[in-house]
């Protein structure tokens, strides 16, 4: 069997993509200063087969990562004013205005917490200015460290996430978009009413659907495919219909701390447990416990057992339609905590949600005539609450 060769890129793509890079950087520092070229803390480039639905899913992507700004979209940026007057002026926007036009929007405000990229990269020598692009955004985080412009250089998250459909369903949701354009466009030529949109060639030619989708793997998919021992690999099946490719999504961009914060934060959080570690055997401890009750404090367990059937129960049962009962006592049973336990882990097992709070009241219980001092004793009250999912009636 042959051995796998890695492909690398070439010496000269790459001293273009630093001598491109560089000189971008360097205009921008000289224009903005170097305290403020503040840049996204999460980056997702986002690519896609075409008819894999980037358009379709860019919000849901954006809403599942918490970002309410618009996607930055390649194709739109070099139709902005600015690119506009590049072509004007006969000039060619090649990589070295994509680098520039890119890193210029992503100092806007509105993309300090996160953005997405659609349709970036494009290149072998924008792979290469991303790369370079990140590790200028970590020496900036190394420089401003310990000063009060910190927050606004934080751990730069990078995520690539590719919507992938085959050749086959491409082509067909590319025509079928087509027919659909087509048809409103008509309709609102005849009606006056609506917004004409865009109708692209590949939508209507079968052949050239077929280029498109050609061209993305040969381009795109290998660009960002070039990236994925580097930053957060992400690829989306998009076969399926939405809901489908949308939980697919929520899978992949699960949350990981340690991937997002900064280290010393990383540091601080350690002692307290991710709450999907203390629930991996959450179910095999709960009995465990139960069945110690039984066999070692069988006479508590059965007073606690006791005390939910006569006296909480039949509270319970009566909110069965709100699904929320409060209990409040003084039963002296509760005061073993070891009672207290086993109340939560009965409850637990039979699938309610207990919570349970002491609540201490200072009760005047003698007075002594001859100095006016009062005496107290504490009024120990137990406040239960017992959730679980009520009954829905439907009205008419």
């Amino acid at each position: 069997m042959p051995a796998v060769v890695a492909t690398k890129v070439p010496d000269l793509e790459i001293k273009d993509a630093q001598l491109i890079f560089e000189a971008v950087w360097q205009n921008l520092e000289a224009d903005v200063g170097r305290e403020n070229l503040r840049f996204p803390k999460e980056i997702l480039l986002l690519g896609g087969a075409p008819g894999s639905g980037k358009g379709t899913n860019s919000d849901f992507i954006a809403k599942a990562r918490g970002l309410t700004c618009e996607p930055v979209v390649i194709s739109s940026l070099l139709d902005s004013p600015e690119a506009r007057r590049l072509k004007e002026g006969g000039n060619m926007v090649g990589d070295r205005e994509v680098i520039g036009l890119l890193l210029r929007k992503l100092l806007h405000p509105e993309f300090r917490d996160g953005v997405i990229l659609d349709g970036f990269p494009r290149t072998k020598v924008q792979v290469e200015c991303l790369k370079l692009l990140v590790a200028r955004m970590q020496a900036l985080r190394q420089e401003f460290y310990d000063t009060a412009l910190s927050i606004h250089f934080r751990q730069p998250t990078v995520h690539i996430m590719v919507l992938f459909v085959d050749e086959k369903t491409s082509i067909e949701r590319q025509l079928s978009r087509g027919r659909a354009v087509k048809a409103q466009n008509e309709e609102v030529r005849r009606t006056g009413i609506g917004e004409l949109q865009e109708e692209r060639p590949t939508d209507y030619d079968e052949s050239l659907a077929q280029r498109r989708y050609r061209v993305f793997k040969e381009q795109t998919w290998d660009a960002l495919q070039s990236l994925k021992e580097t930053f957060h690999y992400h690829f989306i099946n998009a076969q399926g219909d939405f809901e489908e490719v949308e939980q697919n999504i929520i899978r992949e961009l699960d949350y990981q701390s340690t991937l997002e914060l900064d280290p010393r934060t990383v540091d601080r959080l350690r002692g307290v447990p991710v709450a999907r570690q203390i629930i991996i055997h959450a179910r095999q401890e709960l009995v465990k416990r139960l069945d110690s009750y039984e066999l070692a404090h069988g006479a508590l367990f059965a007073q606690v057992i006791s005390f939910i059937e006569t006296k909480i129960m039949p509270i319970v049962i009566r909110h069965a339609i709100s699904g929320v009962a409060h209990i409040n006592t003084e039963d002296p049973v509760l005061e073993n905590p070891l009672a207290l336990a086993m109340l939560i882990d009965v409850f637990s097992e039979r699938g309610y949600h207990a919570a349970l709070d002491l609540h201490k009241i200072e009760v005047p219980h003698k007075v002594d005539l001859s100095t006016g001092a009062i005496t107290c004793r504490t009024k120990k009250v137990y406040r239960i609450q017992i959730r679980f999912n009520g009954s829905e009636i439907r009205r008419g």
